[in-house]
């Protein structure tokens, strides 16, 4: 039996902030790193490949500018003295009930660089503000209907 596909474009974000309509967020994506390896009693000039480190993204969110709200910015400077605010995040893709179907529980999440608007004097476009957050991986939950 065909499961139904879900659409990328209803979404939500809990991120310990008030605002949580984003316009785009990206990076879920896992890395496994490839080491080589050759044994040093083989004869055969072959290298086998073995996993190494598991590596993420960066998480980029990315919204809308609106007045008065300054939380994105607010985060990165809690930066002090070595230390930052940590903050888990989940990041869920919703169904037509706004459910969350899939959701991605990232750990330990602090902001890395935050990226404020292009501004172009001929452009009609929205002013948008991005926060790239750095973490220390994330678990994928599907979630039964």
């Amino acid at each position: 039996m065909t499961q139904p596909v879900i659409s990328q474009y209803h979404f939500l974000a809990e991120w310990g902030g008030s605002r949580i309509d984003f316009l785009e967020i990206s990076g879920l994506d896992i890395f496994v790193d490839v080491v080589p390896m050759r044994g040093g009693s083989s004869p055969e000039e072959i290298e086998t490949k073995i996993p190494g480190l598991t590596r993420y993204n960066d998480i980029i969110l990315k919204r809308a500018v609106q007045v008065g709200d300054n939380e994105f910015y607010d985060w990165i400077k809690t930066r002090s003295f070595g230390n930052i605010e940590r903050r888990d995040i989940t990041i869920s893709l919703l169904n037509e009930q706004h459910e969350p179907v899939i959701s991605w529980r990232v750990k330990n999440c602090f902001p890395s660089q935050y990226i404020g608007p292009v501004l172009i004097s001929n452009d009609s476009e929205l002013a948008t503000e991005t926060l790239v957050l750095t973490h220390e991986g994330f678990s994928v939950e599907h979630l039964k209907r």
